[in-house]
């Protein structure tokens, strides 16, 4: 991590204009066409949550925009940022906030994620990263849109990823996808970036197939 020279840094005033503002957050919903992804996905008998959090990711990092955080109260960036999921418990209908560090391969950040998730009994294990994704999926329904409680931070940017209920359209399978963000550090063009990258990285992947 490390702090950013406001004084060279040519979103600063942008960046102060909208952390004072009384609601800095924002989130935008989309569609992904997830239709080759679950595909591959589905032969190796992979956990769609997992790989998708790991593929959210990897084109997250990939954007400077995504890797902005305030810390003490000052703007920084992240070379790296890791991954934080909700994960329900069928039986109590709970669920627990699973942390897990992104991997370099998709496969072996799978792996850990299901160890991780396994072997954690609390709900909750510590307070919320600064060098974090949040991932909230929300599978029971193809929603046009999503809101999120208000801590009441208003320096709080770390990035709320949440998606829905599969939809087939027109013989392909599709995802709404939501993304929430601090307007300090993202803007639309982020997003719109994000959105390409991310729609690139599922129509292309190519995982092994046996």
């Amino acid at each position: 991590m490390k702090f950013i020279d406001v004084s060279t840094w040519d979103r600063a005033m942008h960046c102060e204009v909208f952390r004072n503002s009384t609601q800095p957050q924002y989130c935008v919903t989309f569609e992904l066409d997830v239709t080759n992804f679950l595909q591959k996905i589905k032969k190796k008998n992979i956990s769609f949550t997992f790989s998708f959090v790991y593929a959210v990711t990897k084109c997250a990092n990939e954007i400077e925009a995504f890797r902005c955080r305030f810390v003490e109260g000052k703007p920084a960036i992240f070379e790296t940022i890791n991954t934080s999921f909700t994960y329900l418990n069928k039986d109590t209908e709970l669920f627990k906030v699973v942390n897990v560090p992104m991997q370099e391969k998709m496969e072996d950040y799978v792996v850990l994620a299901k160890e991780t998730e396994e072997n954690q009994t609390a709900y909750f294990t510590a307070p919320m990263a600064n060098d974090i994704y949040q991932f909230s999926p929300f599978p029971w329904v193809s929603y046009t849109h999503i809101s999120h409680t208000d801590s009441g931070k208003k320096e709080n940017a770390t990035p709320l990823f949440d998606w829905g209920k599969f939809y087939e359209k027109d013989q392909r399978i599709l995802m709404p996808f939501s993304v929430q963000v601090h307007h300090s550090f993202v803007d639309g063009v982020h997003i719109g970036k994000l959105a390409q990258k991310l729609q690139d990285y599922l129509d292309d992947y190519e995982l092994a197939l046996e």
